[in-house]
């Protein structure tokens, strides 16, 4: 691990170790398993990864998954610089989950609004059930009664990159998780 790194002239400091990243991914993965090990091809829940910042935990949780799915990715974003807007915007259009049992893999839980604007979209879309799966949640700034099936860690409220999460689109390739140092 970097001893800290720099985006747009801000420091971070180490956060958390990919090795620790890994450990809790392993441990929602076989959660995942016991819950879908009866699933059949017929029945194959849709892994739905929000673009961009979880493409890192989507593909991890996939070397790991061992019952059918069908995977799909959407464009969704709600933060500006280091701050949520509390608008969540839809850059992607959703198909194909219509009647479907869909599993949101989401990089970062904060308040929440990310969460139930994705489910609104999901369900309008058709999807018969949606359960959450995060790497990441931060639950003293969770501000929704919408359950979370699937938490990896709970982190502190703090502002993080690395491991897919950005700032303002640069950081996301860093494999260990740093946090703004101010």
């Amino acid at each position: 691990m970097e001893p800290s790194i720099s985006l747009h002239g801000r420091k971070f400091k180490p956060f958390i170790l990919n090795a620790d990243i890994e450990k809790a991914i392993d441990a929602v993965a076989i959660r995942l398993n016991a819950d879908y090990a009866h699933v059949q091809e017929a029945d194959a829940p849709v892994l739905f990864c929000t673009l961009n910042g979880a493409v890192l935990f989507m593909a991890e949780l996939l070397k790991r998954i061992q019952f059918p799915c069908v995977v799909k990715a959407a464009k969704l974003s709600s933060y500006e610089g280091t701050h949520s807007t509390g608008v969540v915007k839809a850059e992607t259009p959703l198909s194909g989950m219509e009647g479907k049992d869909v599993i949101v893999v989401e990089d970062i839980v904060d308040t929440g609004n990310t969460i139930q604007a994705v489910i609104d979209l999901l369900q309008a879309a058709g999807a018969s059930r949606v359960r959450i799966c995060t790497l990441l949640l931060k639950p003293e700034v969770y501000k929704k009664a919408i359950p979370l099936d699937y938490v990896a860690m709970e982190i502190p409220n703090r502002f993080i990159v690395g491991f897919g999460l950005d700032y303002d689109e640069l950081g996301r390739n860093n494999k260990d998780i740093y946090v703004l140092d101010e």
